[in-house]
């Protein structure tokens, strides 16, 4: 499955056993000589009452992530389109009908709203929850400022901020939103990151009328490298876009794969029938089947 080009494997775990899901994500990953993908996904049954379902992911170079927002909004209409029967309750109005996940992942349990027409997934919006802008096990600001790789940045605009959304990301507002290559495999295991760190290259693009602003964004991924889009990488573009005043709350963040909606809610209110928290950042997107098959521990 791939989420604007976030390209994933999926196993559902409560049919088929992985007993290595490091190596199996190294070999299936490989683009030449496996599946080929951005990593592994696991689905299976939360052991907790606070939630539905967990995932476990592994990027392409077998190491473990904490949470991919992309990936969550293909296991929303995996488990919806898949699943038979559908084992949780459905509700319906305004033309479309919704249900909602709790899934439980490394960086805590997110809530997915599942978008239905006609029984197929449309799209799917996730409460990412919070951000979190210092975390010292993530990110070291005063090594930060000895960063010595160069970055071109946007005249006025060379503003570079850590956000975290349950795994780290340094935003860097630039013109050059294509050196994310080079600047994103050196930036990725710099020392003011402990744990490595995720990059994203981003840039405003020209507004046309009124509406959200549009952030063209580029993606470096610990483990992964460049990819097509993240979704937890769009969301800390877009709260970085709002922190230094080059967009409000509500962004469309245009990856190479597609674009996401992503909006950091600023205050509560209910909309539609369900309630959304301040300071908690939602992220809306498409997930679409590429094919499925059966591969050979």
């Amino acid at each position: 499955m791939h989420g604007c080009g976030n390209d994933y494997i999926y196993v559902d775990t409560t049919q088929y056993d992985i007993p290595d899901p490091q190596a199996a994500s190294i070999a299936w990953s490989d683009r030449h000589k496996g599946i080929g993908s951005d990593g592994l996904v696991l689905i299976g049954k939360s052991t907790v009452p606070e939630a539905d379902f967990t995932m476990r992911i592994f990027n392409a170079d077998g190491s473990e992530a904490m949470m991919c927002g992309n990936a969550s909004r293909c296991i929303g209409k995996y488990l919806y389109e898949k699943t038979h029967p559908w084992p949780l309750p459905v509700k319906e109005g305004n033309g479309y009908k919704e249900t909602e996940i709790r899934l439980l992942t490394l960086s805590g349990i997110k809530i997915l709203y599942l978008h239905i027409v006609n029984d197929i997934v449309e799209s799917v919006t996730v409460d990412m929850g919070e951000p979190i802008l210092e975390d010292e096990n993530l990110f070291n600001p005063n090594i930060a400022k000895s960063l010595s790789t160069p970055i071109h940045h946007r005249e006025g605009q060379g503003e570079s901020l850590f956000v975290s959304m349950g795994n780290p990301h340094y935003v860097i507002f630039t013109e050059d939103v294509d050196q994310v290559g080079e600047t994103g495999r050196a930036l990725e295991h710099h020392p003011a990151f402990p744990q490595r760190c995720n990059i994203e290259f981003a840039t405003p693009l020209p507004l046309e009328g009124q509406g959200e602003v549009s952030i063209r964004t580029r993606v470096w991924e610990r483990g992964s490298g460049i990819t097509q889009a993240c979704g937890t990488g769009a969301c800390a573009t877009a709260v970085a876009a709002a922190l230094t005043g080059l967009a409000g709350r509500k962004s469309q963040i245009v990856m190479d794969g597609g674009t996401l909606t992503i909006e950091w809610c600023e205050s509560d209110r209910s909309a539609e029938g369900r309630s959304f928290q301040k300071n908690h950042v939602y992220m809306t997107g498409p997930a679409e089947f590429v094919f499925d098959g059966e591969i050979s521990l």
